[in-house]
This record gives C-alpha cells, sequence and structure tokens, in this order.
C-alpha cells in the first residue's frame, strides 16, 4: 500500500473527500515529523512508539574496494509496534 492507497482507504472508511482525507494525513505525518526533530518521542497506544536515536560515527569497509571509510553519526528513527498491532500481524 502507498500513499494514494492509504488516503482513498481513509476517504472510503471515513466519509471524507479525497482531498480531506489527504489533508487528514499530511496534517498526522508532518505533526510526527516535527516531533520527532524536536527530539520526542510519538506515541499511538494500540499502534507503536516513534522514537529517534542517535547513531554514533563509525569506521566502514568499502565491500568494492575493501578500504575503509568514515561513516558519519546520524540520527535515525525507531518504531516499536505496540501490543495490538503485533497480535494483529501474527
Amino acid at each position: 500500500m502507498n500513499k494514494g492507497d492509504l488516503i482513498n482507504k481513509i476517504a472510503e472508511d471515513a466519509n471524507l473527500t479525497k482531498v480531506q482525507a489527504s489533508d487528514a494525513l499530511n496534517t498526522v505525518l508532518s505533526t510526527v515529523s516535527d516531533t520527532l526533530k524536536d527530539g520526542k518521542k510519538v506515541t499511538l497506544v494500540g499502534f507503536g512508539t516513534f522514537s529517534v536515536n542517535e547513531r554514533k560515527a563509525r569506521v566502514g569497509r568499502n565491500p568494492q574496494t575493501g578500504a575503509e571509510i568514515q561513516i558519519a553519526a546520524k540520527n535515525v528513527v525507531k518504531f516499536k509496534p505496540g501490543k495490538e498491532l503485533a497480535e494483529a500481524v501474527n
């Protein structure tokens, strides 16, 4: 399922227009993104928790040449599924 499919499903299930469903989805996604940028967690009870973890700089290896390369530190998004979601997919 891609974003367009999700918008169509939201519009159908919530009896909204596709524009309204798109606006609602975009608002949710931007709010989650902005909250994570601020270093805070987003918890959706039953669905899961989004958080940001800092990945430290490290030395890697180019698989083609075998040469060592420096991999820069960066923030990565982590998702931990909630109990209901985990049970729903099993």
